[in-house]
């Protein structure tokens, strides 16, 4: 499927879609995954509280040797190769499709990036563009000192996902190359003046991607541990990292729950529902413009809901006789955030990716093929066929049903001695989010 220039620009979600073609889905079964999903994660929430018995979750060295690539030459290579991506946004190709700032921050950022630091820890860490900028210009300066940002916790990180969140769901043209590199410059230097100010340790909870790529990470089997130039790898069951993880504070409290609040009104302002209960024709859709206002209400009202459902089944969860601390507990909700993201853009990847293997293979569109790849054409055609969606889907199921199996062994460990009644409500909730994401990812969509 084909788009033009202008298409993408006035749709940019159509372009960069993440849903299976509904014509297909929709004969799918799906009614008997989710009812099975809830019935597992109800199974294991119960007979794990009853039981009073968790798996350890340790984890185990399995190699150390010298750090070769330290992240002052890594994060340097990732702030020139941003300074490149800017510049390609600002005088590369207008098409969203053929500009590697979109494809590689859309794709290659916010979802190849979080899916491998899923498995091989954060991998972000040696590539942040700040650090190495930081650095270099506090030592010129002869910096040592802060200003006190610290004092305000994780809320600057807080602030700058939800401002990247209404961006890309609410904003006019996310996709459009001018309009994000300009975002992503403006973004850069406010982060950079205030790290130069604090200091480069402020990155870790003032600035959101390194907050949230980090929090992703947790869940990683396999993970690197850096310090004084040695590299340890561990290796441990997801989750091992987690429940070693300090209770979080108020501030990290609100970023966990907007990044489960944003991935669920992503999928939610698709659907047929939500456009059907704020008065639009889902197959006449009337453009972003008209539902900016209504979906910017739509995402805090998300986030709300979602801060009121897990401290009212938490608080309940005390009042039942459990521990049930929010610090800690709210924790196990890491696995639900990074088990969503993964499943919610798994199609994203298998198509916008295309568009960014051809653009890295070609980028200068003169038949080149920097990557060793012959040339190839994008194609959507596999998702009309039907076991490759069968297929697709199946492993979205397998995200959302293991996160949730996952988040609620972590919460029985990090909810401390407790009744088994005590477990009820944050297992309904487990449950009503096992549910609500696997139905979001098989309903109808209008756009």
């Amino acid at each position: 499927m084909k788009w033009g220039v202008t298409g993408l620009i006035l749709l940019p979600s159509a372009g960069f879609a993440c849903a299976l073609p509904p014509s297909v889905i929709l004969t799918l079964p799906t009614g008997h995954y989710i009812a099975a999903a809830a019935a597992v994660v109800a199974a294991t929430a119960l007979l794990g509280a009853a039981a009073h018995r968790m798996p350890e979750l340790r984890s185990y060295e399995v190699a150390r040797g010298v750090d070769r690539f330290p992240f002052a030459v890594t994060t340097y290579l990732a702030f020139v190769g941003f300074l490149g991506l800017v510049l390609v946004g600002v005088w590369g190709p207008t098409d969203p499709m053929h500009n590697l700032l979109t494809l590689i921050f859309w794709t290659g950022v916010w979802i190849a990036l979080p899916l491998a630091s899923m498995v091989l820890g954060n991998l972000w860490a040696g590539i942040s563009p700040w650090v190495a900028p930081v650095r270099m210009v506090r030592v010129l300066l002869g910096r040592r000192g802060s200003v006190g940002l610290a004092r305000f916790g994780h809320w600057p990180a807080v602030a700058g996902l939800f401002g990247f969140s209404w961006f890309q769901m609410v904003g006019m043209v996310p996709d459009d190359p001018r309009v994000l590199a300009q975002a992503a410059l403006i973004y850069w230097v406010v982060v950079f003046v205030a790290a130069v100010a604090e200091g480069e340790d402020w990155l870790q909870q003032g600035e959101f991607l390194t907050v949230l790529f980090g929090m992703i990470a947790r869940i990683a089997p396999l993970w690197r541990d850096r310090a004084g130039g040695v590299v340890r790898w561990q290796v441990g069951l997801p989750g091992a990292q987690i429940v070693r993880m300090a209770a979080l504070s108020a501030s990290e409290v609100a970023f966990v729950t907007l990044a489960l609040a944003g991935l669920t009104f992503d999928g939610l302002s698709e659907t047929f529902f939500w456009l059907a209960l704020i008065g639009e024709n889902p197959l006449e859709f009337t453009g972003r413009s008209a539902v900016q206002g209504v979906n910017s209400v739509g995402l805090i009202g998300v986030w709300a809901v979602t801060v009121a459902a897990v401290l009212g089944a938490l608080r309940l969860g005390r009042a039942l006789g459990g521990g049930f601390a929010v610090g800690p507990v709210v924790l196990s909700f890491l696995a639900i955030a990074a088990g969503y993201h993964a499943a919610h853009y798994l199609v994203m990847l298998l198509t916008a990716g295309q568009f960014t293997l051809s653009a890295l293979n070609d980028p200068l569109f003169r038949g080149d093929a920097w990557l060793g790849l012959p040339p190839f054409y994008v194609s959507f055609g596999f998702l009309s066929v039907g076991w490759v969606v069968t297929s697709v889907y199946a492993a979205q199921f397998v995200a959302i049903l293991g996160a949730h199996v996952l988040a609620v062994v972590l919460a029985l460990r990090l909810a401390g001695p407790s009744r088994a009644v005590a477990h009820l409500p944050l297992t309904a909730l487990m449950v009503g989010y096992t549910v609500l994401g696997l139905w979001l990812l098989s309903t109808a969509r209008g756009i």
